[in-house]
């Protein structure tokens, strides 16, 4: 192998110390102290393990956890309700609706019921629109932390050619307005891209989110290329990622392994944006 790895664990764990640092200050500013409320439907075992390390995390961080939890059988009403009331509450900074929620809840509906100011996950469409027109938002957290783990590891992003690999609400598209507001040349692809290898190819950066198990092969990789694996996905023998890592990492220059690449930097943004808004929302500056 040759490439450099990409520790997200060490990165992430530097951000959670640096926001921990912030809610102090915020704190001893005379300010209160970030309320995260994490709203779970339903006994989905994965949702319960990703809500328990936010919980667990955002409680380290010094953070309030005002966790909500509702039967997977509860209608659209009352689960509306309770955002609304999360939405009223000054306590609560940041509301963080885990997805996916049973299917027969609208989730795009209740997202919408999220004010911008507390949408510390970034998928309102209000957050969204501020993130295309390069204006102050709260961004998606897993985008987010990818600029994060390249801004650590001084991966020259101004003029670079760029390629995102997914085009989900949740982290491509974000992704590809980040990079552009970073001035890189952005390539958007996916898995129904013709020639998707040449694609990824011309590549300096190459970020791949497109939820296919071993998407990428070394054919896909620009020599000294970085690369970026969002993807996570749980075989026989363990966790993988949407590039084959052991062979992409006989080429590229640097890469996320998985885990321990970008999945740590999700819960640590999500404590960063949490942080922002209840300085936003108190009008108390970092």
């Amino acid at each position: 192998m040759t490439a450099r790895i990409i520790d997200g664990t060490a990165v992430a764990k530097k951000v959670r110390d640096e926001v921990a640092l912030g809610v102090e200050r915020l704190v001893a500013a005379g300010g209160a102290a970030p309320g995260l409320a994490t709203v779970l439907i339903g006994e989905d075992p994965a949702s319960e393990v990703y809500v328990r390390n936010k919980r667990r995390l955002s409680a380290a961080a010094g953070m309030q956890d005002l966790h909500r939890h509702l039967p997977g059988d509860v209608d659209q009403e009352t689960a509306a309700a309770l955002v609304d009331e999360l939405a009223a509450d000054p306590a609560v900074s940041g509301i963080l609706l885990q997805l996916p929620t049973p299917g027969h809840l609208d989730s795009d509906a209740l997202l919408a019921r999220i004010p911008a100011e507390k949408d510390v996950d970034g998928l309102t469409v209000l957050n969204a629109g501020r993130l295309a027109q390069g204006r102050a938002a709260l961004r998606p957290c897993t985008p987010a932390g990818v600029m994060t783990l390249l801004e650590e590891y001084d991966v020259p992003l101004s003029g670079a050619e760029a390629v995102v690999v997914g085009r989900s609400v949740l982290v491509g598209k974000p992704m590809a307005q980040l990079l552009l507001g970073a001035n890189a040349t952005v390539t958007m692809a996916h898995s129904r891209t013709r020639d998707l290898a040449e694609v990824c190819r011309r590549a300096d950066v190459l970020v791949v989110a497109a939820g296919i198990p071993g998407l990428v092969g070394a054919d896909g990789i620009k020599p000294g290329a970085t690369v970026i694996d969002v993807g996570i996905h749980r075989g026989e023998d363990g966790l993988h990622g949407d590039v084959d890592f052991d062979a992409v990492a006989e080429v590229a220059g640097a890469i996320t392994p998985v885990p321990g690449g970008v999945g740590p930097m999700t819960i640590a943004m999500l404590l960063a944006n949490t942080l922002t808004a209840a300085r936003v929302q108190q009008g108390i500056e970092g």
